[in-house]
């Protein structure tokens, strides 16, 4: 924990004035990205959050391409869903996309993590409750353009897919 940074020790930093701009939380998030050696500068903005750092630092400790999600207009629950995607090397350009909320990125990542094609549902149109009932109708290899549609309620498109695999059981 010696690595000097602009001539400071990282004891030394941590005594600056810059050092204590941040609040105890965030200034954890730095004290671990310095303990792991990596680059505290990429994530060290007093417009994220402690939480946003996390996830900046957990996917430099990964050795992710954080540049992606390490945006401000990123709460941390999205900048979750994006990491989370990169580090089962999903096509993450699918969701990553700011006017998503992170329920919909979730609906989305996990239609990818099931090899699901998600083009039907990663639409902004859809709410994630949608999404849920249009990838639960992928996975069961229902006909979901029956219901695949922003202007059907999601508890209309539940009462749909319920029928279709009913249906579907049946033969």
């Amino acid at each position: 924990m010696n690595k000097i940074y602009n001539n400071l020790t990282v004891d030394n930093l941590i005594k600056t004035e810059w050092f204590n701009q941040f609040t105890s939380s965030e200034q954890e998030e730095i004290r671990k990205g310095l303990a792991t050696n990596i680059d505290v500068s990429i994530y060290t903005d007093l417009e994220f959050n402690w939480k946003q750092m996390k996830e900046i630092r957990l996917g430099l400790e990964k050795k992710l391409d954080v540049s992606i999600y390490a945006k401000t207009e990123y709460d941390y629950e999205k900048m979750y869903q994006i990491r989370t995607g990169l580090e089962k090397g999903l096509d993450i350009s699918w969701y990553a996309n700011s006017e998503y909320s992170w329920e919909q990125m979730s609906e989305i990542r996990l239609g990818l993590e099931a090899n699901l094609d998600v083009s039907v549902y990663a639409k902004i149109d859809f709410n994630s409750v949608q999404m849920n009932e249009i990838k639960w109708g992928l996975e069961d290899n229902l006909d979901v353009s029956l219901y695949a549609n922003p202007e059907v309620p999601s508890l209309k498109m539940k009462e749909i897919r319920l029928k279709l695999l009913k249906e579907s059981t049946l033969k």
